[in-house]
């Protein structure tokens, strides 16, 4: 039998943007209460390291658990993703969730989401669904895997930039990179992260534990080898040029020119009458939403998106 410790954590939280930056210190005082459970070892889990989970809302357990059950109850073409999606719109936006503890475990808060955790959790159940995994234990392993380097839970293996997240999920099967049409339909970009280590402050556990920036700085420069495809937003004028390669509930990036960053903003794919529209957890609303905009108008409203890149769930 394998222990995965879970953490019930009842805690403030404060709202910040959904970027890489993280909040400042959040000084109220958390009251926790610690269980241990146990659950079946299987085979892929066999050489797993324990870890928390850390559950921030006291129904989350159950509501993941009757979201599993829904899900599985759908018929075979259903198309998961965009099912969970719907399921949290006007969900509260909250900020910088994942990096409110002193230190890291598997953050389970489907009350409070920003951009990253909106589309981690909605993966991490059509996942469970897809396997036929229908427990709360399954999903804290989905999610962990969809999270962490080799779901492995821990900060340094945390994959806080979006290429880094991608690429490792690519690696495991989860997704696949939209193949797209040639220039001037697509572009190729080498990107240049090095927010994090360049804003220690930002980052709360990062600056308590300091020891961790040579990891951060080794994602860092495996994202800085790499390049990928991308779509110029100009290009998005006309999307449904794009319909053959993105698809519903695929995973959208806001490909940025911020300095440090690679990608600013995560959404999934909608596609209306109209064209391409983006279902995201936005700042600006507060909430979870199928924004009205076409993706290209949204995009014209941020003067320092370049363009998208597009992941497409297997």
């Amino acid at each position: 039998m394998r222990k995965i410790f879970v953490t019930l954590l009842l805690v403030g939280v404060a709202i910040t943007s959904c970027s890489q930056q993280a909040p400042k210190a959040d000084k109220s005082a958390a009251a926790a209460s610690t269980m241990e459970i146990q659950t079946d070892e299987s085979a892929d889990a066999t050489n797993r390291p324990q870890y928390q989970v850390l559950i921030k809302n006291p129904d989350d357990k159950k509501r993941v658990e009757a979201l599993l059950k829904e899900g599985a109850a759908q018929p075979m073409e259903t198309n998961l993703m965009l099912f969970f999606a719907k399921k949290f719109l006007g969900q509260v936006y909250v900020g910088g969730t994942l990096d409110k503890d002193k230190e890291e475990g598997l953050v389970i808060n489907l009350g409070e989401l920003d951009c990253t955790t909106y589309v981690e959790n909605v993966l991490a159940l059509a996942l469970c669904v897809k396997r036929d995994k229908t427990t709360f234990d399954d999903f804290c392993q989905a999610l962990a895997d969809v999270r962490y380097i080799g779901g492995e839970v821990a900060y340094t293996s945390r994959q806080h930039y979006f290429t880094i997240w991608l690429d490792d999920n690519i690696k495991d099967g989860l997704l696949q990179e939209a193949k797209l049409p040639e220039a001037p339909l697509s572009a190729t970009r080498t990107p240049h992260v090095d927010f994090m280590s360049t804003h220690v402050s930002n980052y709360n556990m990062l600056k308590a534990h300091p020891q961790w920036l040579p990891g951060i700085k080794a994602l860092e420069k495996k994202v800085n080898q790499s390049k990928f495809q991308y779509i110029p937003k100009a290009q998005l004028a006309n999307s449904k040029r794009y319909k053959d390669c993105i698809h519903d509930g695929d995973i959208i990036g806001i490909v940025t020119n911020k300095k440090g960053l690679d990608i600013s903003h995560v959404g999934f794919a909608v596609w209306h009458d109209d064209g391409l529209h983006l279902m995201h957890a936005s700042s600006g609303k507060k909430k979870v939403i199928d924004d009205s905009l076409t993706l290209y108008q949204y995009l014209q409203k941020q003067e320092t998106s370049v363009g998208i890149r597009v992941a497409n769930v297997k």
